[in-house]
């Protein structure tokens, strides 16, 4: 087969060839076979499963927490979220009381000035979090709404150390984006830290402008593939948040069917390439994580015409 070279597109923080292809090689059965013992990935091949697991472990947290009778603090991504109905309903048939549990969403919209997205407009996170997860429980089992958090304008600057204040997070729950982005912590923010890691890790709640790989990538899961509907930014929590919490349990389901994923090359490059502030997502290595990937998602790389 004769090669064609050429290099990366030149909007791509992350720009090394070699270790592009090398990530890109990795077979879906050794996925799994991470160096770090710590970073523990594995396949959930059905999609009904994947999913009902999801569920499953944020009930498991809420009633062990109950059951010990400790807060339970918890940072919640937005996104595809069928995982959020099935709590809900799961929690109410066994008359879980998340009175304990202190919610904190990992991020939010916002538009060009940085004001982010109110809870009456239709794509925002705060919405889609009320509509398809804490609304759907007993009123007399959801934790009252002062323990229910976003991070929206007003309190941004203070997001970080509200959830100091409560001992940090027990658990952060996560996806990875296209660019490799963790909560809205954008792949292009790693030119202003270049191999700081370290200030890296420290960076805390911001306004950040989107990644045009961001923009499209919500555009075709949630707004019908329209980009002009996407905000430019959001609010987001940074790593320090997201590597503070005592355990990361992030999930990855970008798959779209018919043999096509957004986060099949991605999901490879954050695990295994290096550790890195241009793709924001590979600091998940470098701390105890459960890597949990749909199928779908850990697929083999190739080229398809078809």
């Amino acid at each position: 087969m004769s090669s064609f070279n050429y290099d990366l597109a030149s909007f791509l923080p992350f720009k090394d060839k070699a270790v592009c292809e090398r990530v890109r090689a990795i077979k879906k059965e050794e996925l799994p076979n991470h160096p770090n013992p710590d970073f523990k990935i594995r396949i959930i091949e059905e999609p009904e499963r994947f999913y009902l697991e999801f569920a499953l472990d944020i009930v498991r947290r809420i009633k062990e927490s109950l059951e010990a009778g400790r807060r339970l603090v918890i940072i919640f991504p937005v996104g595809p979220m069928p995982q959020y109905p099935i709590a809900a309903r799961i929690i109410n048939e066994m008359k879980l009381s998340c009175k304990h549990v202190h919610s904190f969403n990992m991020d939010e919209y916002a538009d060009q000035d940085g004001n982010t997205a109110p809870m009456s407009w239709e794509g925002s996170f705060q919405r889609a979090m009320m509509e398809n997860f804490w609304g759907l429980i007993d009123e007399d089992l959801r934790p009252p709404m002062s323990q229910i958090h976003f991070p929206t304008s007003d309190i941004l600057k203070d997001y970080g150390k509200m959830i100091e204040d409560l001992g940090g997070a027990d658990v952060c729950y996560g996806g990875i984006g296209w660019c490799g982005h963790i909560a809205f912590w954008e792949a292009h923010l790693g030119y202003e830290f270049g191999d700081d890691l370290e200030s890296y890790k420290k960076a805390g709640p911001r306004i950040v402008e989107l990644h045009p790989m961001t923009i499209m990538q919500n555009a075709l899961h949630s707004f019908s593939g329209d980009w002009s509907w996407v905000p430019p930014k959001a609010a987001t929590i940074g790593p320090a948040q997201i590597l503070g919490a005592k355990e990361r349990s992030f999930w990855l389901d970008g798959y779209l069917g018919g043999g096509i994923s957004w986060q099949r090359f991605i999901a490879r490059l954050v695990a295994y390439g290096p550790v890195n502030t241009f793709v924001p997502g590979s600091i998940l290595q470098t701390t105890p994580t459960t890597y949990t990937i749909i199928g779908g998602v850990a697929e083999d790389c190739k080229i398809s015409m078809r």
